[in-house]
Formats: C-alpha cells, structure tokens, sequence
C-alpha cells in the first residue's frame, strides 16, 4: 500500500466526491423534460383542434338554423360538424344498401365516369378507396433494407405486395414491390421491384421503420440482439461488398 493514501483512495473513483449539480444545470434539465413530456401531447391537441374546426367550418353552413345548437345556445359546441358528418356518412351507407341506392350509386358513377378530367380523377380515388376497404391486406407487409440508390447505399422500404398483373407477366410473380418513402415525409416516395434475394427483411415493425425516416434516423428501435459482428454480415451485403472489390481490382 502506498504511503500517504487512504484504502478507498486505491480505488479508482472512490476518492472523488460526487458533482453536485448547479441551479441553472438543474433547471435546464427539468425544463427539456418537460418539453419532451408536452411536445407530444400539444401536437396531438392542435392537430385534433384543427381536424374538427376545419370539419366544423365546412359542414355548420350547410346546416339549416333549426339543426345549428347555437340557435338555442349562447355559445358553438366545438365537434357538432365530425357528429352531423359521422351520421350523414352513416346513413349514407345504410341508403346505397338498398336497392334503390345501389341504382342511385351506378347512375351517378356512370355520369361522373363521362366528364372529361374528372373522370380521371374520380376513377383513381374510386379505384383506391375500394382496394383499401374491401381488401383487408392492403397494408405494408415488413420492413425490409434496398440497396439503392447504388452500390454500397442502403435505404430503408416497405414491402407492399408480389408482383401481379402485367408487371408480374413480364417480369416474374417473384419480384416484390417495394415502397421508397422519402424523409421526413414518409406518405411520399416510389415503388421499385426487385428479387426476394435483393433485400434484407428486418426484424422492426413498419410502424418503426415510419418513425425511423419521419425522424431523419434520430429515432432507432432497440435491437435485442445488439450490434452484429462482421461474421454475421446479411449474405446480400456480402454479395455486395465482393463486387465491389472485384470492380476495384
């Protein structure tokens, strides 16, 4: 032991008291955490604020005085507009149950079906509300990892469906639709078709790939089995990396 020290001073850490935390050090930590406890919740009380007074502007005018509550109060209740459009879209679909709203619905597709430039626009809407209503698979199928936009360069997708229709004609029905979303706003993109083999299937789930691009990569998903080691390299960026040593050479 030597000379002049304490036991605890021997060991690594022991002799240095704890940092005492200063005042302004404190409250500049308590007030981020704040900020990251209110942040979430103030965006989701502005966005839902400004979703049911747009609906409101738009659907009390078109009310009759009777049906307006500020007709036997002195003040507007905020939501009205969502609950009359909820009813309307209800009754909406219990009338085109019948026979005589299905006669209605074709009578009016076939005149907007006419009309040149909407017809266009009203096909395309009509053609995706019915894919995303009547089939219940019409979501992303996993995450997975594309080399694009070249070699060596990874971009995170979405798997969508196996090639169908023409496209799987003269392609092949193996290739895979891949959506390409953009950052930070992951509802625009491309699609891409490639070979199952192409691509490495991730173990996150779509919803955390979509934070993933939405926040620019700041926000990763936990991985469980930690950082991979240079052995258990996805055997396409394996493939990759020997091209591009053999292209160098």
């Amino acid at each position: 032991m030597s000379k002049g020290k304490r036991p605890d001073e021997m060991i690594p850490g022991m002799a240095e008291p704890p940092r005492k935390v200063g005042l302004f050090a404190w409250l500049r930590g308590r007030f981020f955490a704040g900020m990251v406890i209110a942040a979430p919740l103030a965006a989701t009380y502005f966005i839902l604020q400004f979703l049911i007074t747009f609906i409101d502007n738009r659907v009390k005018p078109l009310l009759p005085p009777l049906l307006k509550p500020e007709t036997y109060t002195n003040y507007a209740i905020p939501g009205f507009g969502v609950l009359v459009l909820v009813i309307a879209l209800t009754v909406l679909g219990a009338v085109t149950a019948n026979l005589v709203g299905r006669s209605l619905l074709a009578a009016t597709d076939r005149i907007l079906s006419r009309i040149p430039l909407v017809r266009n626009v009203y096909a395309a809407l009509k053609q995706l509300t019915e894919v995303l209503a009547n089939n219940q698979q019409a979501s992303f199928d996993r995450c997975v990892m594309v080399e694009y936009p070249k070699r060596g360069s990874w971009c995170l997708g979405f798997v969508s469906s196996h090639a169908k229709g023409e496209i799987g004609v003269k392609l092949s029905t193996e290739m895979i639709g891949v959506f390409i979303p953009t950052t930070p706003n992951p509802t625009s993109g491309f699609l891409i078709y490639v070979h199952p083999s192409e691509v490495i299937d991730m173990d996150m789930s779509v919803e955390d790939g979509a934070k993933m691009i939405l926040t620019a990569g700041l926000v990763v998903p936990d991985y469980p089995n930690g950082i991979p080691s240079p052995d258990t390299v996805p055997e396409p960026v394996a493939k990759s990396v020997a091209k591009g040593e053999v292209g160098a050479e």
